[in-house]
């Protein structure tokens, strides 16, 4: 699947990291260039600077063969802007959006090109079964299309992996980490990472359950 994603922030960036690992394509833009400069190489996306809502870089982001644009903005405004723009000029097949402020929220809908309307709350795994229009859920979500399970763990204090490093987890055969959610902040699973407490743990997998991941870590 051909994704793409309007703003890196966390959540952006978060949703971004889940679907790259689960072998979709996706662009991730900013209007930021400092931000964009962060993520270069910590983030397995293409990345794109400039403003999502000129018709002329959402083509050079590869709108035009797009199967799935999320706007994920703070602005809402921008959200609609980028949505109407993806639907009528570049006909997505499926376009979400995400609504900050809830007085907003009527305007989300089909006139403006919206087809799932997110409210900012939503759990991350929620946005992306929504968005990407899975029909089932295993453990957090089943991408039915990719074929994978998304499953989240937690490491406590108590759990027998907190202090080790990632690269010392034994993971089930056809499992990867898509990324780490440290003190609200997505960060890039480096085998070098030391697990603590409080960390959660998002993986993608083609064969384990979620017994098999709760077996890994805890």
């Amino acid at each position: 699947m051909n994704v793409i994603i309007a703003g890196a922030g966390r959540l952006g960036t978060q949703i971004a990291q889940v679907l790259a690992a689960a072998h979709n394509e996706v662009t991730l833009i900013d209007v930021d260039d400092d931000r964009v400069a962060e993520l270069e190489g910590r983030v397995p996306v293409r990345l794109v600077a400039g403003d999502a809502c000129e018709p002329a870089l959402l083509e050079h982001a590869g709108a035009l063969t797009a199967d799935l644009v999320i706007a994920t903005t703070g602005d809402d405004e921008d959200n609609l802007v980028i949505s109407l723009l993806a639907k009528r000029q570049f006909a997505v097949d499926r376009v979400a959006a995400r609504v900050n402020d809830a007085d907003n929220a009527w305007l989300f809908d089909g006139r403006w090109g919206v087809d799932v309307a997110v409210p900012a709350a939503t759990p991350l795994i929620s946005l992306i079964e929504e968005a990407t229009g899975a029909t089932d859920t295993v453990a957090l979500l089943r991408l039915s299309k990719a074929g994978v399970d998304v499953i989240e763990t937690a490491i406590t204090p108590q759990s027998r992996t907190a202090g080790r490093v990632l690269g010392d987890v034994r993971l089930p055969e056809g499992t990867v980490v898509a990324t780490i959610v440290r003190d609200g902040q997505p960060t890039v699973p480096d085998p070098a990472l030391r697990l603590r407490p409080g960390d959660e743990i998002l993986l993608v997998s083609h064969n384990a359950n979620e017994p098999e991941i709760h077996a890994a870590f805890q």
